[in-house]
Order: C-alpha cells, then structure tokens, then sequence
C-alpha cells in the first residue's frame, strides 16, 4: 500500500516519479543502503512508458501484425485461413493485462528494497523539502532529491487536442472502434508505430510530416528503405506539408495543410513530439534552470542549479527514451553515492518498432558528413539472409559507418526484421570502441539475422562474402 503520512521524514534520496527512471534509481539507492523514498502521482508505478507508452504500443504493435498476418500473409507459408476476424476488445484486455502484471511486479520491487512510496503531486518547497499533496498530505524532507517527472505530449500551434477527435498516443492507444480514416500528424516513431497499428487493423491511415522524410532522427539510407516499405504497405503520406489548423465537423475533423486541400479524418492523432512534465514543481519558481524548451539544465552528474537537487530522463532533453532514462538514473545515482557514475550517449540505441523494425546506434551519415567525419561504410541486404528468407521477412538492410582511419565504428543502422534485438551486439561493440574489423571477426552463427551485421562490417573493406 502506498505510505500517506503527515509528518516530516529524513530520506537519503526522495525520488520525484516512478517512471523508467525514477524507480530504477529508487533502486539503486535502496541497493547501495540508502534510504529512498518514491513519489508518484499516478495511481500505478512505471510512467507513461509502461502505462500509455512503450509497453501498450507493443502489445498492439504485436497483436495487429499477428491480425494482419492471418488475413494477408500466411497463404505463402501454405496456411490457408478462412473468416479471419477482429475482437478488438480482446485486443485491448490483452494490452491492459500486461501493463497490470507489469506495474505490479514494479510495486513489488519497490516494497522489497524497502522504498517507501507516497502517492500525489510533488512540489519542491526548497532543495530539501517537497510537499507531497494527494488523499492527504505530506511533508518530505532528503538530503538529495532527484526529479524525474518525464514528459508529456505536444501539439503545435492551433490545434487543441480534446482527447475524443484530436488525440494523442495516450487515447490512441485505447479507441473502442476502428477509425475510418487516421491522420497521423508527425512521422516519427509514435507517429509511424501507432499508424502501422490502426492500418492493419482496418484504417485509412494518412502521415503528415513538415519535413521532407520520415524518421527525422534515423540514418538518411534508412528512412528512405522506411518510407518505400510502409507505402508498399498501404499507409499515405503527404511529406513537407504544414499543418495549418485542425477542424472540428460533426463527428470528424478536417485537417488544413498549408499549400493543399483539407484532409478529412475521423480521427487525428498528434505525434508532434513531447514537452518535459514540470508544472505545479515548484522548480523554477526556487530558481532552478531550464531552458528555453523548459526542460531542466543539469551538469554532467545530472546536478541542476540547485544544490542537492538532481534530474533525469525526458524531463532534461535528449534522447526521449525509457532505457536512456534508466541509464541516467543509475549513473547519477551512483555518482552520487560512490563517485563514479556515467552514461555514454553515443552508444545510447533507438528503435521504432513498426515492421520491419527499423534500430541504430551511433551517429548518421549525414550528421558524420556535417561535422566533417572521414567515413567509410558497408552496407548488406536482408534478401541476401537465409533467415530472413526462411521468415518470409526479408525487407531491408544493414549499414555499418566505420572511422576512414582508424575503423572505429561510429554507427550501426538497421531496417529489418527484429531489427531491435539485432542491434543489441553493435550496441554492445560500440560501447567497448570496437573497429569494424572487430564486429566482423566475430563468429556469427548460421543461419540468423545477425549474419546480415557481420556482412555489413566486412563490406567496410568491401569484403563481404554473400553480397
């Protein structure tokens, strides 16, 4: 049960959110001997990564390719199926029943390190002290206090999301029907993870992106394989194209793009990015630093311009990710007990889990070449992969960026199937500052996916043997 109690308590570390990274680093805290305290205010523990994030999106991610296989993709295997149909609501109870196993076992950990959890809004009233406000109050007091509160959705100007016709991920996530036609506005990972969902289970789904390609922060090679692919999938997308305004008619919307005719929709999702959580904390009204986005400015041991107070995650920028926040929240903790305590964000890996899966580590091409970086690269096909072809699923490729002149590897992009957990080995690599050399002289088992990174790495030296 959570602890609500009005009085003042001494905690080592009060930890404000049990998102990825709050209560990873609650603990790691409790594991050094600390005495740690967690405050959510969310009535279950895990953020809006295992609530309305990362773990539903998967579920249904899964569950609408298996869906699609059955109707569209199984004759090629010599499974033939007949009156294939939706349950949707089955679909939804099996999402929600993994996202309760998942935030119990979080509350579980919790009690067995002996972190004591207060749920309701926190608010810093000096370095020190937070007011914890809920079904009843407290008054907590630490000698350091770590803030990792997360981030939530953002629109653009002139678009009101209302939660029932403009959405974002968090009502997407849980639509009781299937909507006729889904714009998507954002080409992003959420945008292009929850658009593939509703297109496979039956909707008209129409990307708008202001750019001029999808997956702005992937490799140029692979956002182009992406965007070839997810056509010849069935999804639309109108790219460089600025939305305007958004319309609410009857029981749609009419979305205006700058320069073209009003999209009609059912449904619009707004996947134009997150803004960090850090309204009602108090912090900056205490003098704490953000910047000009309002996420908090913090040093290299995560230390924000308050003495004692520390963040992590979302709620400082960069990469908007659950096992970067994770990280972040080890290091700092042990920073902060033990005096070493680090996060190498050039081996920090990114997936976007649409199919084929699309994952990279490292810097890209084009960022390589802005900055003047001597490269060489290798890239090597999933068609020419005997697992892939055994899977039926041998869409994509992978691209190896190696240092011209001493081949230490820079970055690792991969569009393919599993595409995430084949990664995990450059990751790895990269993180030890392996050569292209290195991650190609390793014995590869065969036949697997991971065959296709060997492949690659010896293409570096133009030395592949299949390709």
């Amino acid at each position: 049960m959570a602890s609500d109690k009005s009085v003042n308590e001494k905690y080592d570390l009060l930890v404000i959110g049990a998102g990825p990274g709050g209560y990873v680093a609650a603990i790691r805290a409790a594991q050094l001997g600390k005495r740690v305290a967690c405050v959510e205010r969310g009535a279950t523990l895990g953020g809006t990564c295992l609530n309305v994030g990362c773990i539903p999106s998967k579920a249904l991610l899964e569950s609408s390719h298996r869906y699609h296989q059955c109707r569209e993709a199984m004759a090629v295997h010599g499974v033939r199926l007949e009156g294939v149909s939706l349950d949707l609501g089955a679909m939804m109870a099996r999402k929600e029943g993994i996202v309760r196993t998942l935030t119990s076992g979080i509350d579980y950990l919790l009690k067995t390190n002996g972190i004591e959890r207060f749920t309701g809004s926190a608010r810093l009233l000096d370095n020190r002290t937070v007011r914890v406000s809920g079904k009843s109050e407290s008054t907590l007091k630490a000698k350091a206090v770590l803030i990792a509160t997360g981030s939530k959705a953002a629109s653009i100007a002139g678009v009101e999301i209302d939660g029932r016709n403009i959405v974002t991920s968090t009502e997407a996530l849980a639509f009781s029907e299937v909507p006729g036609r889904l714009v998507v506005v954002g080409a992003g990972a959420i945008g292009l993870e929850l658009g593939s969902v509703w297109h496979r289970l039956g909707a008209e789904v129409t990307v708008v992106e202001y750019i001029d390609r999808v997956l702005p922060g992937a490799d140029g090679d692979i956002s182009r394989q992406a965007l070839r692919i997810l056509k010849k999938q069935g999804l639309k997308f109108l790219l460089k194209a600025r939305v305007e305004s958004i319309e609410q008619s009857g029981e749609g919307c009419r979305v205006h793009i700058a320069g073209r005719k009003p999209l009609p929709a059912d449904k619009v999702l707004m996947a134009t990015g997150r803004r960090p959580s850090t309204e009602g904390l108090g912090f900056e009204e205490l003098g704490g630093r953000t910047d000009q986005l309002g996420f908090i400015e913090v040093d290299s041991s995560w230390q924000t311009s308050l003495a004692g107070v520390y963040a992590i995650g979302d709620v400082i920028g960069g990469a908007m990710l659950a096992h970067k926040a994770s990280e972040e929240g080890v290091a700092c903790v042990e920073k902060l007990y033990t005096g070493y305590g680090k996060v190498n964000y050039q081996a920090i890996p990114g997936i976007v889990y649409t199919h084929p899966e699309v994952a990279w580590v490292g810097r890209t091409e084009d960022d390589l070449a802005a900055a003047g970086v001597p490269i060489r690269t290798g890239t090597f096909p999933f068609k020419a992969n005997g697992r892939a072809l055994a899977l039926g699923d041998a869409d994509g490729l992978v691209k190896v960026i190696a240092h011209r002149d001493t081949d230490r590897l820079l970055g690792v992009h991969i569009i393919g199937p599993q595409a995430g957990d084949v990664l995990a080995e450059a990751a790895a690599a990269m993180t030890f500052a392996a050569s292209s050399e290195d991650l190609a002289r390793v014995c590869h088992a065969h036949p697997t996916l991971s065959e296709a990174v060997k492949e690659a790495a010896l293409n570096v030296e133009k030395a592949a043997i299949h390709g």
